[in-house]
Parts: C-alpha cells; structure tokens; sequence
C-alpha cells in the first residue's frame, strides 16, 4: 500500500509539473528578451543579483514594443507600477536558462507570457496595395519614419516605395 501512494504522489507531481512548463510558442517575448540581456551581461556583473538589476534598467531605456511592455511588467522602468525585478536578477545569477525563468515570472505575473511579436511583413513578397492602412502604418512605425500629409492608401504605399531602397538592407525584416 506504501509503494503504490509513493508511486501515486510521485505521477501527481509529475502532471503538475507538465502543466506548469511552457509549451512551444508560450512567453516568446520574456524567453527571448532575457535571452537577449543575458548575453550582454560581463561576467562578473552575472553573479551579482543588484548589479544585474542596474544593468536590466539601462537595458531597458532602449527597449521598444513588446520589449518595452515587458520592462514595464517586471519594473525595469521608472514609469513600471510595480517591480519583480529580483524574481528575474537572482535565477540569472544562478545561470538558470530563460524559459524556467519566464515560468517562474508567470506565476508572479500572468501577463508576461501573453506578449507575443507581431508577426513582422516579407517586403519583398508582399503586394503592397492588399495590405490595410493600419499594416502600412506599421511599417512606417517599424522604420522610425512618418508620413506627413498622407490620407489615403497610396499615400502610404508611395512612402513606403520611397524608403525601402533605405531599409530592405537592414537583417530585421
């Protein structure tokens, strides 16, 4: 009677901890930005928890969309409500790998592994002019550039026409 209960804990523990692993897809965004700031951090800078709080923050002065959401979750911003920033720092110093990381921050935060990338548009397969405004706007936002005194649809694709000579080099599209 004792081994079959040991065997039964034992097979609970392991369904509960397949349901609280990540599965493929999930948290894209906080496994790949801490991914990301891992590998700017010095070695020495790896083993001090406040030392990877501090650089965390000035990481996340630069970070923009989906990253910046997830600075602004964890508290790496000045503007974050609240902080978790050690439930980040101390697992990085242990060198614990980012996904067990990110599930470790979904059960203090279940909005961290909502953040998904937006899926980013092939400019060399695409036609422009079946895309939405709202996709061409994007594009625009993408590349930091604006489109002063466009109103309709070909006003947009004209821009777009216009700079991409200036982007199609550049490795994120």
């Amino acid at each position: 009677m004792y081994k079959y209960s040991v065997f039964c804990f034992l097979f609970l523990a392991t369904v509960v901890q397949k349901c609280y692993a990540l599965k493929e897809g999930e948290c894209e965004v906080c496994i790949k930005t801490v991914d990301k700031f891992a590998a700017t951090l010095s070695e020495n800078v790896k083993k001090d928890p406040k030392l990877i709080e501090a650089e965390f923050k000035k990481f996340c002065k630069g970070s923009k969309n989906k990253e910046n959401r997830f600075c602004y979750y964890l508290g790496g911003l000045e503007e974050s409500a609240t902080g978790i920033l050690g439930e980040l720092s101390k697992p990085l110093s242990w060198s614990m790998p980012s996904d067990k990381i990110c599930e470790k921050l979904r059960k203090k935060d279940a909005q961290i592994c909502d953040l998904r990338f937006e899926k980013q548009i092939d400019l060399n397969n695409v036609d422009l002019k079946k895309l939405k405004v709202r996709d061409l706007k994007k594009i625009l936002n993408d590349w930091d550039e604006n489109c002063d005194g466009c109103l309709e649809k070909t006003d947009f694709i004209k821009r777009i026409e216009e700079l991409k000579p200036k982007y199609m080099g550049r490795s994120d599209l």
